[in-house]
């Protein structure tokens, strides 16, 4: 069982007087930024020329700079912009303007496991990964709380990278909830495999096929739509609660009884052969190479696949019947 590192061992002090480059302010920029300065260290917001999230910055109190003027300061640069636009970022503007000793940090491994950043010798390299979206990781620091995260050395040239990582885990909240240590290649594919085969790819697909059958069986759309997708919010915070104990004790004894019946025969021992083909493609890097390929072309298969979803029947009702859900926040995208 790994250790898990809570506030008290990773408030090192090593990050004290120092200034920290948080490259990029979307999800997980902007909860970094603002949790370090409220944590007392000193933060620069690196952003290129024109970027709207400027203004964001300075309602927030945050200095801004361009990316290699932030750079060029810090003794700690974040990487927090987009897989696949950050290692021709680095290239351009961080690598060229990174001191001798400072320390290169990221939020997920993908570019450091696959290569497409190698950074210099003579500088340190970790990563910080929250469990949680960045919104999140915001809204429990200021409540005092915090959302546990990963931590990893990859390069250690200073001999305090370890204590910087941990300084830099306390001023964000994580080691309030507490840090466990992996390495990137672990973070990397593991998250990569959760995103493609439960969380996003096969949860989103299992949510439409259910939408479909029922559909087909001539059930109204909109009941096929609140039993496939809007109770799953119900399930999931069960089980984000107290695991599939707690779902199980909490719904039906029939709803418990079709779980253990029915459950086994849709995800079968094909599915998880399906899972093993796709875990290899992220181990080999197939699927890496795929998606950068993808974003040199311009996104181009990317782009049409989200026209399609967004068309899909089951996304047409659900826009339609969240109309109806006042505390349902939908967000237009």
């Amino acid at each position: 069982m790994k250790k898990v590192y809570k506030e008290a061992e990773c408030s090192t002090g090593a990050l004290d007087g120092k200034t920290i480059a948080i490259i990029g302010y979307g999800s997980q920029g902007h909860a970094h930024a603002q949790n370090l300065k409220e944590s007392g260290l000193n933060v620069v917001v690196g952003l290129y020329e024109g970027s709207k999230s400027r203004e964001k910055c300075a309602k927030h109190g945050l200095r801004v700079e361009t990316v290699a003027e932030a750079v060029k300061q810090a003794d700690v640069v974040m990487m927090l912009i987009p897989d696949e636009r950050m290692a021709d970022v680095y290239k351009k503007e961080v690598a060229p303007n990174i001191r001798e000793g400072a320390a290169l940090a990221f939020a997920h491994g993908f570019n450091i496991h696959y290569g497409t950043i190698t950074p210099a010798n003579n500088i340190d390299v970790f990563m910080i990964a929250p469990k949680g979206p960045g919104h999140t990781v915001r809204h429990e620091y200021q409540l005092g709380r915090g959302v546990p995260a990963l931590f990893a050395i990859e390069q250690d040239y200073s001999g305090n990278a370890r204590d910087i990582a941990f300084a830099y885990g306390t001023g964000i909240g994580s080691a309030r909830a507490g840090m466990l240590e992996t390495t990137f290649r672990e973070e990397t594919e593991t998250d990569l495999f959760g995103e493609q085969c439960v969380l996003c790819g096969g949860v989103a697909e299992l949510m439409k096929a259910g939408f479909e059958v029922l559909v087909e069986a001539g059930y109204d759309e909109e009941n096929a739509y609140y039993e496939c997708m809007h109770e799953m919010k119900l399930i999931v915070d069960m089980v984000y609660q107290g695991g599939l104990t707690l779902m199980d004790y909490s719904v039906s004894n029939t709803a418990e009884y079709g779980d253990y019946e029915v459950g086994p025969t849709i995800i079968t021992e094909d599915t998880k052969d399906a899972m093993r083909v796709a875990l290899k493609n992220i181990q080999n890097g197939n699927f890496a190479q795929r998606f950068i390929a993808e974003t040199q072309s311009g996104q181009v298969s990317l782009k049409a696949r989200r026209r399609l979803e967004a068309n899909h029947p089951v996304e047409v009702v659900g826009r339609r019947l969240r109309g109806l859900m006042s505390w349902s926040g939908d967000i237009e995208v």
